[in-house]
């Protein structure tokens, strides 16, 4: 059994439709990263997608046995979409954009992946992490993050939609067997 500790990576004040577009993380909130750190679990070993905001985020956790950079960690692909504010792609695509959001599962933005698609790449992920650590500390995104919940506590993509995941939290949970322990922690 694994215990995963997923941290969202810290914000990048963006105002569009961020997954694979590569931004800094603002690490500038020195007292809520010593928190965090604090909160983890201090032996576990790190692992975190492979955009910069994700690894900034897993180094300021501190010196620790670092895995490599996964990429199928990384945020929901949202391909043509990407960079661009909701209203913008509303304004263009409104049916389409509406089903993404409010039917998650095969709909996917042109040139994007779906909700399904990136569930699947997020499982795979963990799956191969299982049991390489009885606590491993996975630095990573939004989508992912809500994936892993999705799957830990058996609910649909709609109903995990449902939750707040904040930049800096902490959502610790394992999957077998699939146990939640916390959602969107802020220490």
């Amino acid at each position: 059994m694994t215990r995963f500790w997923l941290v969202r990576h810290g914000p990048t004040h963006a105002k569009a439709m961020i997954g694979w577009t590569d931004l800094p993380a603002d690490l500038s909130d020195t007292a809520a990263l010593a928190r965090l750190t604090a909160h983890l679990p201090p032996d576990a070993p790190v692992i975190s997608s492979d955009l910069a905001r994700a690894v900034a985020t897993a180094d300021a956790l501190g010196p620790r046995l670092r895995l490599p950079h996964d990429p199928a960690l990384r945020e929901i692909h949202f391909g043509h979409w990407e960079s661009r504010s909701f209203a913008q792609i509303e304004a263009e695509s409104p049916a389409l954009i509406r089903a993404f959001w409010d039917q998650p599962g095969d709909t996917r933005p042109p040139g994007g992946e779906s909700w399904n698609d990136l569930a699947a790449r997020t499982h795979a992920a963990l799956d191969r992490l299982h049991g390489a650590a009885p606590d491993v500390i996975v630095v990573a995104h939004f989508g992912p993050i809500l994936a892993t919940l999705q799957r830990a506590a058996g609910l649909t993509a709609s109903q995990v939609f449902a939750h707040k995941i904040d930049n800096l939290s902490v959502t610790c949970l394992t999957l077998t067997p699939p146990k939640v322990h916390a959602i969107n922690h802020r220490p």
